[in-house]
């Protein structure tokens, strides 16, 4: 007979793998340099092209998106597949009320660099009136 921690153990781990997976998906490290926000972004097995970014309402948002069309391969029979030909990921970030057009992004060797100006701080509406 099994412990029954082993089967547990193992039992937990396949329910708890697509939460693993969603984490280790577009992992990203901000920094600040030269006055700009900075979001540095692993975005693994995905193109260029697969690759949409949009602002809106101070929010931008960074999404990862492929399809390919499945191939049916003559005399292959499957018992698990998990290479999936869909997958889509996304990330939010909110960086306040900026121009969209100051908004530059890079992509290299699967590694999104995104550079952001900093939101300017509103002008000290606050006037004091001197009393007399």
């Amino acid at each position: 007979m099994l412990p029954s921690r082993i089967f547990f153990d193992d039992f937990f781990d396949d329910m708890d793998k697509p939460r693993r997976l969603e984490n280790n998906l577009m992992k990203c490290d901000i920094f600040e340099k030269d006055g700009k926000f900075n979001i540095e972004m692993d975005v693994p097995g995905f193109k260029k092209d697969d690759i949409k970014m949009d602002l809106d309402d101070g929010y931008l948002t960074v999404t990862a998106e492929k399809k390919e069309e499945s191939k049916d391969e003559d005399g292959k029979n499957y018992i698990r597949r998990e290479r999936t030909s869909y997958a889509k990921c996304e990330r939010k970030f909110y960086v306040g009320n900026i121009d969209d057009s100051l908004v530059k992004a890079e992509f290299k060797n699967g590694t999104l660099l995104i550079t952001v100006p900093k939101e300017e701080e509103p002008a000290d509406t606050k006037k004091y009136i001197t009393i007399d």
